[in-house]
């Protein structure tokens, strides 16, 4: 007998690759994807309600249209997952909603309505270093108008965005948006005589830390610089100091929620000369409280904040910012600041880097899975208790097209259910339900067939009747949350359980 290996054979066992994912991408069961497949459903219907549309655009765009992060290098792979088409042109991954429907409005503008009202949601790309809570895939939702340059437009955005994140799951008084234009810092500056772009942006990065570091650390951060706790120093703008106190009184308002929109809007007005396009934006921040009032928008779910100054280099207008008010808490149950859940504005630029012209547009964005995780860090799982199918207890190979025949009516009912398939014992089947969330577990022994009858545990009951049993005989007597009862009652009885659990929906 020849023992030896065909010649073929390897001769040494081949690396078996490590079972890893990616780095900044995460692998996500059904709680998660529960939860933000209810937020979507949610916030779609209320952007379907005010009269937006679905669109959905590809994952990839060519690099050029998308533009953002972009640099002037061989290959535009910063910021961006990049490929070279066999035509030598770069496609990459979208980085976001908004750069996809600039290029879809340019591209199929003449047979747009305009306004065109769209709403999108799903995935998006971002090659930056992940880290914690930062991924490089997540997804978003958005809601712009394209092609109208009225206030009221983004008034109607601001009032969507609060009724959307009402639907996701916060109460009117657990998610403020914040509002300013752009046109308030251009006035300011020009006035000022400011006219350097980069000593403006030097400023509005300033401003941007007013929460954090105060009007002493701004101030330092405007003139020429200041000296952190850890020892480095920041280079300031170097404003002079007329224009400081400009500033300094511009953000008095900032933080007071006690001033009503228009009392914010007056504060802003007597903080000194904000030059011709401040007066503008003045205009139309008046003009969106007006249409806001009209809307039943409260005062304390938008509120006017000029030290809301992220995005000025994006948006051509009005920025506003959605932030969580709502007490949220890390794994160890420690009070955290969660902040910002979303964003928008108004922004005259994206088409026209297609078109040449420019045709306004006004949105609002927001991270889906970070809604969902500050929803949760709150203690408000957006999932609810969501529940695993009803799950049929396999007995014996003999009897299984009875337990085929159960699973069929229950779906047939429009009740979720399941047959076990594996080839465990009694015991492991009851755990793998409670591992499913299963309602209830139906059980048809030998005894049940022949007798005509059928054996509902209700594990939720079960679970709840167990807290007060605690001698093992007790339990097995008062056999808790279980029935014995007519097979053909079956799919009423686990409607009746079902319907009386108080499961979300």
């Amino acid at each position: 007998m020849n023992t030896e290996a065909p010649s073929d054979a390897p001769t040494a066992e081949a690396p078996r690759p490590e079972a890893r994912g990616p780095r900044g991408f995460q692998d996500r069961r059904g709680p998660d994807l529960i939860a933000e497949r209810r937020i979507v459903e949610r916030v779609s219907a209320v952007y379907e309600r005010w009269g937006f549309e679905p669109l959905e655009t590809s994952a990839f765009e060519y690099a050029d249209a998308l533009g953002k992060f972009l640099p002037d290098a061989d290959r535009p792979n910063e910021g961006v997952f990049a490929l070279q088409d066999d035509d030598d042109q770069w496609m990459a991954l979208r980085y976001d909603l908004t750069a996809p429907l600039a290029r879809y409005a340019a591209q199929n503008w003449e047979t747009l309505p305009k306004p065109f009202r769209r709403y999108a949601f799903g995935p998006v790309w971002r090659n930056e270093k992940p880290g914690p809570g930062r991924f490089r895939e997540f997804i978003q939702c958005d809601a712009d108008t394209v092609g109208s340059d009225r206030p009221e437009a983004d008034a109607e955005i601001l009032a969507l965005a609060v009724e959307g994140l009402t639907a996701a799951g916060l109460d009117r008084d657990q998610a403020q948006i914040k509002v300013s234009n752009r046109k308030l810092f251009d006035g300011l500056f020009g006035a000022g005589g400011i006219d350097d772009p980069a000593q403006r942006l030097t400023a509005l990065r300033a401003i941007d830390k007013f929460d954090r570091l105060g009007w002493e650390g701004v101030s330092a951060l405007l003139g020429e610089g200041r000296l952190d706790e850890s020892g480095d120093y920041t280079k300031g703008a170097q404003l002079p100091t007329a224009v400081i106190s400009t500033v300094e009184r511009f953000l008095a308002s900032a933080g007071r929620a006690n001033l009503s929109r228009a009392d914010t809007l007056s504060a802003v007005a007597g903080a000194g000369d904000l030059g011709a396009a401040g007066e503008e934006a003045l205009k139309e921040l008046q003009a969106i409280d007006a249409a806001l009032g009209i809307m039943g928008v409260d005062q304390t779910a938008v509120r006017f904040d000029p030290t809301v100054v992220r995005g000025l280099e994006y948006y051509t207008g009005v920025v506003f910012e959605a932030e969580l008010l709502l007490p949220t808490t890390d794994e160890k149950g420690r009070p955290v600041r969660f902040g910002s859940i979303g964003g928008g504005g108004h922004y005259d630029d994206l088409v026209a880097r297609f078109t040449g012209q420019s045709v306004p547009a006004t949105g609002f964005s927001f991270g889906v899975s970070r809604l969902a995780a500050a929803l949760r860090a709150s203690g408000r799982d957006p999932a609810g208790e969501a529940r695993g199918p009803v799950v049929v207890i396999a007995f014996s190979d003999a009897d299984m097209a009875h337990y085929l025949g159960a699973v069929a009516e229950l779906r047939a009912a429009g009740i979720a259910a399941e047959l076990y398939l594996g080839r465990a014992g009694m015991k492991a089947q009851m755990k793998y339900a409670d591992r499913r969330g299963a309602p209830v577990a139906v059980m048809l022994g030998g005894d049940e067939i022949a007798a005509g009858t059928v054996t509902l545990k209700d594990l939720d009951a079960g679970r709840r009747l167990s807290q007060a049993v605690s001698d093992n005989a007790e339990w097995k007597q008062a056999r808790p949350g279980q029935q014995t009862l007519p097979r053909d009652q079956m799919v009423a009885a686990i409607r009746a359980i079902l319907e009386g659990s108080s499961i979300s929906d």
